[in-house]
């Protein structure tokens, strides 16, 4: 998104004859982040190179500059295999341990209990599946043969959950309240003596709502229970560590936080029982084997130092909330038909993602605003899942109590370092044109 391809093979000839191996950067401030995308100039023709307006930062972000420069060395003259002895081999290692040792930092980890993983995916299935068949492996399944979740998981959680269901686990999934939380007390509930694992997500995907993930893992200590947490949507977007908030295992990926696609992290904590799920050659101490991706780690731990640098994690979170609720203020304006998908107080970033709006528009379905929208120049995500014949509402939104047909005209906003108030004002007018025909 950032470069032409003469443009990358030009920074990956400066990069390489410049520093053959490259420190990876931590980031410390600075001046603010410019893309490097080619604006429209003013005197441009909207016909002829219109300005697209990307809103779909919780589906993935661009590439920041400084996760892409540290990465070129290792596409070409750093290319050696992490695993081997000799000095090509030992560079690469090198390479990998100093990203693990930035990303631990930025997850408030050691680095021995951070694993490098292909994504947010894998890091979900790996834990959720290792945790529990290992405890039942350990305690039997008397002691270990239960697992809650929450009902409005992403899939990357609830699938492997329902793998373990048809493995002989007994499984209670804990609906969230229409507020879009899940409470510590409805988590206590479902709590059993036999309760192996607990996975409740750190924000939501689609509503935005941060859930109290430190009296959740407390809730499920009581009872003898693991914590697990899918933490890919809150890194880099609110103040996240392991240590405070007590987990015994979360799941990350690098392109949430302007790192590449392709890689993500999980953190387990050392005394966590777990069983490998991916088996081979024994890399990531023996819990992910596979040839690491240095690239992809060194990319990872960059965007990730740099997105959670304390001060620009609190200013970028400031501007994002004023964005944020000048949008749901924008909208509620429009009229009755448009509501929001849960209740969003304003200046609101402790229980909420600073730059994330779910709303949904009666007597619309999302298939059908989307398009309309992707035509006219804004790039942005439903809250459903579309097929070739019909609308399959969010399980979600249903989680949440909402009527299907409500939830069918649903869609996310989300919001990233690019975006700017003259995009939000556009989009609110392109969507009230939308309203009126």
């Amino acid at each position: 998104m950032f470069h032409s391809t003469i443009g990358i093979l030009y920074v990956m000839r400066h990069v390489i004859a410049k520093a053959h191996r490259p420190v990876i950067m931590r980031y410390h401030g600075g001046m603010p982040y410019a893309p490097t995308s080619r604006r429209r100039p003013a005197h441009a023709s909207p016909a002829t190179s219109p300005e697209r307006v990307y809103l779909d930062h919780a589906a993935t972000t661009p590439l920041a500059p400084e996760a892409l420069e540290a990465m070129m060395p290792y596409f070409a003259a750093s290319f050696g295999n992490a695993s081997t002895l000799y000095r090509e081999g030992r560079q690469a290692r090198e390479a990998l341990e100093q990203a693990r040792e930035v990303l631990a930092e930025a997850l408030g980890a050691s680095p021995p209990e951070v694993c490098f993983t292909s994504g947010g995916t894998e890091s979900n299935n790996a834990l959720i599946a290792g945790i529990c068949i290992a405890s039942r492996r350990r305690l039997g399944a008397q002691k270990a043969g239960h697992v809650v979740a929450s009902a409005f998981e992403h899939p990357a959680v609830l699938e492997p959950v329902a793998a373990l269901k048809r493995a002989g686990f007994e499984v209670t999934l804990v609906r969230p309240g229409h507020d879009g939380f899940v409470s510590p007390d409805a988590l206590k509930d479902a709590l059993k003596d036999n309760t192996a694992l607990v996975s409740v997500m750190a924000a939501n995907n689609e509503v935005g709502t941060i859930q109290p993930v430190r009296e959740l893992a407390a809730a499920a200590h009581e009872r003898g229970a693991l914590f697990h947490t899918d933490a890919v949507q809150a890194l880099g977007k609110v103040g996240f560590s392991v240590a405070e908030l007590g987990v015994d295992a979360a799941s990350f990926s690098a392109h949430k936080v302007g790192g590449p696609k392709g890689v993500g992290a999980f953190y387990l904590r050392r005394t966590t029982p777990f069983e490998p799920q991916q088996l081979g050659g024994g890399q990531e101490g023996m819990r992910r084997a596979g040839t690491q991706n240095v690239a992809g780690a060194v990319g990872f731990a960059t965007a990730a130092s740099r997105a959670c640098e304390p001060g620009r994690l609190l200013a970028e979170a400031a501007r994002l909330v004023a964005l944020r609720d000048g949008l749901a203020a924008r909208l509620a304006a429009l009229g009755a038909r448009v509501r929001m998908s849960v209740p969003l107080p304003p200046g609101d970033v402790q229980r909420h993602l600073p730059g994330l709006v779910s709303f949904t528009v009666n007597g619309l379905d999302s298939q059908t605003m989307l398009v309309s929208l992707d035509e006219a120049g804004f790039a942005l995500s439903a809250a459903s899942a579309c097929s070739a014949s019909s609308l399959k509402a969010s399980h979600v939104l249903l989680s949440l109590g909402m009527p299907r047909d409500r939830a069918l005209g649903a869609l996310r906003v989300s919001m990233g370092e690019q975006t700017n108030a003259r995009q939000i004002d556009a989009f609110v007018h392109t969507l009230s044109g939308m309203l009126k025909t």
